[in-house]
C-alpha cells in the first residue's frame, strides 16, 4: 500500500509565531487523517513545526535535507532522505506530495510553489501566501486554492485525494 505525503512548505528561520503556530496544527491535523507529511526536514521555521504537530497526532514525517549529514536536521523526522543537493532538494519535496500546502512565504516557498505549479502538484496557498493567488493562478491550468484555516485546508486536501 502506499502511503499518502502531504507536503508542508514555508519560511524556515524568519518564520512567524502565527506561521509556526499554523504550521504545527496542520501537522498534526494531516496525522490525525492517516497522512504523512513531506517537509525540508530542518529544524527551523514552518519545517520544525509541522514536523512535530505530525508527530504530538502520532504522524509520521519525512524530511528532505538539503545537506549531505543529519546536522541540521529536525528531531520529528521519522525518515531522513538525505540529499547533498541544497535548495535543490525542493524538487523532491513537491515530487514527493500528493498535496503541497504552503504556509507562509519565504524566497525558498516561492521557489517550491514555482515547482508544484510546474509540476502540476495540487497546491494550497495559506496565511501570507494567499496574496500571490491570482498571479499563479495565470501560470497554471490547475485550480491554486487558498484556505484561512486548517480545516479549510484539510477538507481541500481531501477533496483532492477523491478526485485522484
Amino acid at each position: 500500500m502506499t502511503r499518502i505525503l502531504i507536503g508542508i512548505i514555508g519560511p524556515g528561520e524568519p518564520a512567524t509565531a502565527t506561521e509556526t503556530a499554523t504550521a504545527s496544527a496542520l501537522g498534526a491535523a494531516i496525522a490525525q487523517q492517516g497522512w504523512g507529511i513531506v517537509t525540508g526536514g530542518r529544524a527551523a521555521g514552518v519545517m520544525a513545526a509541522a514536523s512535530q504537530g505530525a508527530q504530538a497526532a502520532q504522524g509520521w514525517v519525512v524530511g528532505i535535507l538539503p545537506d549531505a549529514t543529519t546536522e541540521q536536521m529536525s528531531a520529528a523526522v521519522d525518515i531522513p532522505i538525505i540529499t547533498g543537493m541544497g535548495n535543490g532538494r525542493n524538487v523532491i519535496v513537491v515530487l514527493s506530495s500528493r498535496v503541497v500546502i504552503a504556509c507562509g512565504l519565504g524566497a525558498g516557498t516561492l521557489s517550491e510553489i514555482a515547482l508544484a505549479l510546474k509540476l502540476n502538484r495540487p497546491l494550497i496557498l495559506m496565511l501570507g501566501a494567499t496574496e500571490l493567488q491570482a498571479t499563479l493562478q495565470a501560470l497554471t491550468a490547475e485550480t491554486v486554492l487558498t484556505a484561512d484555516t486548517v480545516e479549510t485546508a484539510i477538507a481541500q486536501v481531501r477533496s483532492h485525494l477523491a478526485a485522484g
